[in-house]
């Protein structure tokens, strides 16, 4: 049994956050386990408000997980507090896990900055990023982190390149943001190696949580033992699935959830 682990926020409404991450890994047949970074109260419409876990509560979580159920992959996604960075990056450094994938949860899908102070921004790239296994912001986030605009693949290029050199690690740049009809993601890797991965968009308005799926699936894929490129690309190809699955789902008012349990899953696991 292979078990993964997220350390994320909580959204009630169960679209995004642990509550998606969780359903993505049991989706993969794998062992989900969580430690809670914050509550927020949230639906499909937006987030009304947010509550962070304390330093002390949540180092007590991850002890509790690594000393008894040492994940085989670390999943990172809210982290909104300098503190619980901190609380992080000393569980890392003490107890090693193989494969850590961070997402940042920095930038609302309006473009607009939220749940994240500068502050936390320049902690997390002092003491976070150069720890972990994968980064994979969305355009919006990779702006915030180099300070630079992306307007096409050729500037993900360039951004990915500046991130992964800083950080040492790969790095995955979400293009979903893009004009166009195409979906373009782009991989960069420590050995200055780069590849991407192109499909058609799928229109659709339930979107919500894409990111903390597409970041579960490819820790679920790592966990597993495939390289990094191909739990990207199998990752891609579930959630391109759970996209489809939910693109009728409507629940709620706004923007809705994938649906993580597509029928063909049965068949990619």
């Amino acid at each position: 049994m292979y078990k993964v682990l997220t350390i994320a926020g909580s959204d009630c409404s169960g679209g995004a956050g642990i509550q998606a991450d969780i359903k993505t890994i049991t989706a993969h047949g794998m062992y989900a386990m969580s430690a809670i970074t914050s509550l927020t109260a949230q639906n499909t419409t937006g987030v009304y408000g947010v509550m962070d876990s304390t330093p002390e509560i949540l180092g007590k979580q991850l002890d509790c997980i690594f000393n008894d159920i040492f994940p085989d992959a670390v999943k990172i996604g809210m982290v909104n507090d300098i503190q619980i960075v901190h609380v992080i990056a000393d569980c890392i450094r003490k107890y090693s896990p193989e494969h850590i994938i961070y997402d940042p949860v920095m930038v609302s899908t309006s473009g607009r900055r939220k749940l994240m102070t500068d502050e936390a921004i320049e902690e997390i790239k002092k003491k976070l990023l150069p720890l972990v296994t994968l980064v994979t912001p969305n355009i919006d986030e990779a702006k915030v982190l180099t300070g630079k605009s992306i307007q096409n693949t050729q500037d993900m290029l360039e951004a990915a390149k500046q991130l992964s050199d800083s950080y040492q690690t790969h790095i995955l740049i979400k293009g979903g943001h893009l004009e166009g009809d195409q979906m373009c993601d782009l991989l960069y890797s420590p050995d200055h190696t780069y590849y991407i991965y192109e499909e058609k968009k799928i229109e659709s308005k339930n979107l919500h949580g894409t990111g903390c799926t597409l970041s579960s699936a490819i820790a679920s894929y790592l966990a597993k033992g495939y390289s990094m490129k191909d739990s990207i690309c199998h990752a891609k190809e579930y959630i391109t699935h759970a996209i489809i699955a939910g693109k009728n789902l409507n629940i709620g008012h706004g923007n809705g959830p994938l649906w993580h349990f597509p029928d063909s899953i049965a068949q990619m696991c």
